[in-house]
């Protein structure tokens, strides 16, 4: 088969697929790339939707439209369920897809440790429903606090729980505190919005685990600032309506919360426990495929795994974290590696280039990690805008996401501070 003719199938618009996407423009291959959304979402910015500062068209990009310059590359809407090595056609809800390489980029979904039962009362931040159901939450929870003169009734209301802390977890816990302390100062007649009990637990010893000991020590003193309770060496052990269960230095404690949100863990999408029933090949406890060091899923050289779906830790102490970073680097090997190929020729295994760990606090507080240079406060705050700005896709996307922080920076405001559902909707779920 000429390469002009070879056919590769991405699975995923996420950071990983449309990278790999962008590194095939000018190969001569034909490109399918497929994904059940119709848009590349920018998750390390979800927490901003979640409370209000930023709306979900800022972060998202039509994946049509990143790709309409890529005449070798057609995009399909459409779930796929499974993968056929013997007939090399990828299975979706309503068809197949043939292809000569596949790259599986699929991702990766909440984890809730075997209580999937706790995803109705905690929602994790994943996707844009996922955001903007926490902004819902958030805010209604408010609001009912306005109307409740029961003083127990209205201190659960204005507790929020965050589970994990880590860099969603610490970002989301920040801000909510700003929305509480700064946003909706003088907003309400009948509560004190800057009242509200904001909880960060984690069950390692300090948050931000993966951050040298030093950095999570000056994001616990940020956070702290902004008024956020953070519990560490503290556990989830039960999460009931209205209630979290926590075990903290062996005692256990109910704290009475109306509003929780997860972020403590990823598994894997269920496209890898698929593959592996088709492939044989070995899966990790999230659920993540173990990789060769090319990035192939090990006797299968045509399939590529890459971004959160991947299991990589060759050379390495510890598989490679599930980060915007590494998916975007595998998918650009991948795609060097596939035109390689075509000329006959190999590459060296995939090896990831650190450039380090960095999250945000607040409005004007950050802690970066380069690995070589560590630093806090405003000028880490500014360097992770930056970073994150030059990360999403579209031009247009860095224009209105910087306009807007701008405004939000400037006003103290966050103009998204939508409830999308009626008082009536809202008062039946209470």
């Amino acid at each position: 088969m000429e390469s002009k003719d070879h056919h590769v199938v991405i699975v995923g618009g996420g950071f990983g697929g449309i990278r790999a996407a962008q590194y095939l423009k000018h190969a001569p291959v034909r490109v399918t790339l497929i994904d059940r959304r119709n848009f590349h979402l920018f998750q390390p910015l979800l927490y901003q939707v979640a409370t209000g500062g930023l709306s979900p068209a800022n972060i998202a990009a039509p994946l049509r439209a990143v790709l309409k310059h890529h005449a070798n590359t057609r995009v399909l809407l459409g779930e796929v369920v499974g993968v056929d090595v013997t007939k090399k056609e990828v299975i979706l809800k309503d068809g197949r897809v043939p292809y000569d390489t596949l790259i599986l980029a699929a991702g990766s979904r909440h984890h809730y440790f075997g209580k999937d039962q706790w995803e109705e009362l905690a929602p994790g931040l994943k996707t844009v429903e996922d955001a903007t159901e926490i902004r819902r939450r958030v805010l209604l929870a408010f609001e009912q606090a306005e109307r409740e003169n029961d003083l127990e009734k209205r201190k659960a209301l204005m507790t929020f729980v965050i589970v994990g802390g880590g860099p969603t977890g610490v970002e989301l816990a920040g801000a909510l505190s700003e929305i509480a302390r700064l946003t909706m100062r003088r907003n309400f007649r009948n509560i004190d919005p800057g009242s509200a009990n904001i909880i960060l637990l984690e069950g390692a010893e300090r948050i931000l685990p993966p951050f040298p000991p030093e950095l999570s020590a000056q994001a616990q003193k940020g956070l702290e600032k902004l008024g956020v309770n953070v519990r560490t060496r503290c556990s989830v052990t039960d999460l009931k309506p209205g209630e979290v269960i926590v075990k903290q230095n062996e005692k256990v404690e109910t704290i009475p919360a109306r509003t929780v949100m997860w972020a403590a863990g990823v598994a894997a999408s269920p496209l890898g426990k698929a593959l592996a029933q088709a492939t044989g090949c070995e899966l990790d406890k999230g659920g993540r495929i173990v990789t060769a060091p090319d990035l192939t899923v090990p006797g299968h050289p045509n399939i590529f795994v890459i971004g959160d779906l991947a299991h990589f830790k060759h050379g390495l102490e510890r598989p490679l974290p599930g980060v915007a970073p590494v998916a975007m680097q595998q998918g650009r090997y991948v795609a060097d590696l596939i035109q390689a190929r075509l000329r006959g020729k190999s590459l060296p295994p995939f090896k990831y280039r650190d450039k380090g760990s960095m999250a945000t606090i607040g409005r004007s507080f950050g802690v970066v990690d380069l690995g070589w240079l560590r630093f806090t406060g405003f000028f880490a705050w500014l360097t992770w805008l930056f970073v994150h700005l030059m990360y999403l896709v579209r031009f247009e996307n860095r224009v209105l996401v910087f306009f807007q922080w701008a405004w939000n920076y400037i006003t103290r405001g966050r103009s998204a501070r939508l409830i999308t559902e009626t008082w009536e909707e809202a008062r039946q779920q209470k």
